[in-house]
């Protein structure tokens, strides 16, 4: 493995443990794919140092908990934001 990417994956995984930040925000923040986030944290991080994989997978497995929360809020929001728009568009009288 390439020693630039053993940095990520540990950069990638104090990352997570500091903030805990999902698989998409820290793919955003770091310019690589979530498959590419998924994998560092899942299949390398716990070759490379197994303390803080350990760590991160706990976060991980907290978020794949509430997933289903957080995806509901997102389409109730979408919907609250269509139904606004749509009012506001409405002619008066």
């Amino acid at each position: 493995m390439h020693d630039y990417i053993k940095e990520r994956t540990i950069r990638i995984g104090n990352h997570v443990v500091e903030t805990r930040k999902t698989v998409r925000m820290i793919a955003k923040e770091f310019g690589v794919s979530k498959s590419t986030v998924h994998k560092d944290l899942t299949e390398r991080l716990p070759e490379i140092n197994p303390e803080l994989a350990s760590e991160v997978k706990e976060i991980l497995e907290y978020h794949k908990s509430i997933r289903h929360i957080r995806g509901g809020e997102a389409t109730r929001k979408k919907y609250k934001l269509a139904s606004q728009k749509r009012s506001d568009t409405k002619p008066v009288g």
